[in-house]
């Protein structure tokens, strides 16, 4: 069993039902969902390049997967995300576009966002003393020698190469597109994705999502509410 700690909308959220849709795969139910073909693109080659990211479910990535230490339950993990959560506030990503990773899609800020990246590090830093060591193969499946050094300090300190300074929320919509694809689906994920762009993400909870054994897709556990963003200035977290 490995767990993760990922940001998500609510299950009844549109852009999650958007979302899962399009990846073939809804994280909450496991259900696989039919994927229609587009213009330009048939079904097979869209379920073809969302492969990898069905798998895990639609998701930003906060604390990458991780078994638990020895000695540490289930139980005290979901104590610990609770209580984390009372002490962070909500807040926005004040716009998201259709941005490209390498030959990756996914929806990321339009712009840099401090207290995005503020929280992002804090979930990190919160939960690494639930975190067992990475073995030796799991560092190896990340390639360290291709890393850079500050990604690869991160992946043997922290369990992930892109954190702190390294880490860049994105919300994964393809696996690799061939370069010769890359236009074709960028406007497909424009116009499909077109209802929850150039507006704000409200950042409101944090999700378990769980594996249940290796290679298994990851289901969501539980969803746990920050606390409200206050209405009179004050702010803690």
């Amino acid at each position: 069993m490995r767990y993760a700690l990922y940001f998500t909308p609510a299950e009844d959220n549109p852009l999650t039902r958007a979302a899962s849709a399009w990846l073939g795969r809804d994280a909450f139910s496991g259900a696989a969902l039919s994927c229609e073909d587009h213009p330009g693109i048939r079904s097979d080659e869209v379920l073809a390049l969302t492969e990898d990211p069905r798998r895990y479910g639609f998701h930003a990535t906060l604390k990458a997967p991780f078994s638990l230490k020895d000695g540490c339950s289930e139980a005290e993990l979901l104590a610990a995300v609770s209580a984390f959560c009372e002490d962070h506030t909500a807040f926005a990503i004040p716009s998201v576009v259709v941005g490209q990773l390498g030959p990756f899609f996914a929806l990321v800020p339009a712009d840099l966002c401090p207290p995005l990246q503020e929280f992002a590090a804090a979930v990190v830093e919160a939960f690494e003393p639930l975190r067992a060591p990475l073995s030796q193969a799991d560092i190896a499946r990340r390639n360290p020698d291709s890393l850079a050094e500050r990604q690869r300090h991160n992946l043997l300190t922290w369990g992930y190469p892109h954190v702190f300074d390294e880490f860049r929320f994105h919300m994964t919509l393809t696996g690799p597109v061939p370069a010769e694809r890359a236009d074709l689906m960028a406007q497909l994920l424009e116009n499909r994705f077109a209802p929850f762009t150039h507006r704000p993400l409200l950042i409101d909870s944090l999700a378990v999502f769980i594996e249940p054994e290796r290679g298994a897709p990851f289901l969501v556990h539980s969803r746990h509410p920050l606390s409200p963003a206050p209405t009179n200035g004050y702010h803690h977290g």
